[in-house]
């Protein structure tokens, strides 16, 4: 059937080529498509952040291919792959990176180990130029997905443990699951796992804050800490025009403790 877009996911950075290197062999196949840019400052081999972020823009971009490339294992023997879900392909490695997108899209309703329609040669070290750029492009174009491999079973796919959170008497214990470039810390739990009260004292590995409950951001005073539900619904410490992240040197997947004071 073919598609409009091609949107575009990696940990590659925007200091060397390879972004524009991939985005120029989608033009070169299907020059009629156009390329959505999500992000390339996922954190260096960081599936999980990858896979997090995805799957929080999906909802909202137009029916495309979502070629996404954080891939650690790159030239090994875990499987390039395509996901079929409802009105759309994604595209990348078998490691967990797809999988919550393809959830939040309506989940998986097909799946194909990419063989063919590569670049030739492929590089032991570049999958993203010479085997999933080629493949999104063909698809984007109208290639049917069966063309590009063998179908494979949904649930032999990788998925990543589903983060921790649990929610005690006065007290949740979760996980980092990001931090933005502002320096707001996402974690794991969501409005509706953690019922907040009014101040929170959060410890995030060995460094804590003392931080207000709100809406929004101008809710703590100035350099002051604020605990609220982000736009995702998750979860998160921010700090009114500072950094949370920097403040509490947060990193993916460090263990959280919210205490949370009664209203």
């Amino acid at each position: 059937m073919g598609y409009d877009w091609v949107s575009f996911t990696t940990d590659y950075g925007l200091a060397d080529g390879y972004p524009a290197v991939c985005e120029g062999v989608i033009a070169r196949i299907a020059p009629a498509v156009r390329v959505l840019h999500v992000s390339h400052e996922v954190p260096r081999q960081d599936v999980r952040r990858g896979a997090e972020l995805l799957a929080q823009a999906v909802p909202y971009l137009p029916a495309a291919v979502h070629l996404a490339v954080v891939d650690p294992g790159v030239g090994t023997a875990r499987r390039p792959i395509a996901v079929v879900v409802p009105g759309a392909v994604l595209i990348g490695p078998d490691n967990g990176l797809l999988l919550p997108a393809a959830d939040a899209l309506g989940g998986v309703v097909g799946a194909y180990e990419l063989a063919e329609l590569s670049l030739q040669p492929v590089s032991a070290t570049f999958h993203g130029r010479d085997v999933f750029a080629p493949v999104a492009a063909h698809l984007a174009a109208g290639v049917a997905v069966r063309e590009v491999g063998p179908e494979i079973d949904p649930t032999s796919l990788v998925r990543l443990p589903a983060p921790v959170t649990r929610v005690e008497a006065g007290r949740v214990l979760t996980e980092v699951l990001g931090v933005d470039t502002f320096g707001n810390v996402q974690l794991a739990a969501t409005g509706v796992d953690a019922p907040l009260g009014a101040h929170v004292h959060a410890q995030v590995g060995d460094r804590s804050v003392e931080a207000v409950v709100g809406r929004t951001f101008a809710d703590a005073p100035a350099g002051e800490a604020v605990v609220l539900i982000d736009s995702a619904g998750r979860v998160a410490i921010a700090v009114n025009g500072g950094s949370a992240a920097e403040l509490l040197a947060a990193r993916t997947g460090a263990n959280v403790i919210l205490l949370v004071a009664a209203r």
